[in-house]
């Protein structure tokens, strides 16, 4: 379940990659070999080692564990999410995003090759019988997260054991040897330039 992370995070890459990228951006995860302050080297997951290179106003990001009640009306949020046999769909995991990201990547789309799972970021509101807004609702033993976003909304599910972690803004400090990073990168003329840098932070890795 944890690989998912990386689909969100692709995703937010893919919407907040500046114009320059021309190209598919390429995600890139592995171990960091080293960081001179300018170029990250990073032996990938495939064995190869790549130096990108890390803009100076690049933010350094991190993932932060959170639970569902860290989930507030109003918050801005994504999640990954499967159509079960029910018709619902079902997050596989959510990410809270920061008030400086609100808007990132927002709406509602597929994820990958498979037509069930799809990526919806979107802000949190419920109403309840009441017509009072809440985060989620109760499902049995789920809850019911509904993300708004400027076409339509979508409920999801959110169940016990789903993963949900919350985006906070590091420092390069985190750009150590050994530590485990996830880059979203473009060609830039024949260098590979970030335009995403997520860190390992307190043991919790991104994926």
């Amino acid at each position: 379940m944890h690989r998912n992370f990386f689909y969100l995070t692709a995703a937010i890459a893919l919407f907040t990659a500046p114009a320059i990228a021309q190209n598919a951006p390429l995600r890139i995860h592995g171990t960091i070999e080293s960081f001179d302050g300018t170029i990250l080297t990073v032996k990938s997951d495939d064995g190869k080692t790549l130096q990108i290179t890390v803009p100076a106003d690049l933010p350094i990001r991190a993932n932060a564990k959170a639970t569902l009640a860290d989930i507030k009306p109003g918050d801005f949020v994504g999640s990954a999410a499967n159509k079960g046999p029910d018709g619902k769909l079902h997050a596989e995991e959510v990410h809270i995003f920061p008030e400086a990201m609100r808007g990132t990547g927002e709406g509602h789309r597929p994820m990958g090759p498979d037509p069930a799972r799809s990526m919806t970021n979107g802000t949190v509101a419920m109403s309840d019988p009441d017509g009072n807004i809440t985060a989620v609702a109760n499902n049995s033993q789920n809850k019911v997260m509904t993300l708004h976003y400027k076409d339509g909304d979508q409920a999801i599910e959110v169940s016990p054991d789903t993963p949900i972690v919350t985006i906070i803004v590091a420092d390069r400090s985190l750009l150590k040897p050994g530590s485990t990073v996830m880059t979203i990168a473009a060609d830039k003329n024949g260098t590979l330039t970030a335009t995403n840098v997520t860190a390992e932070k307190d043991g919790l890795k991104p994926r």
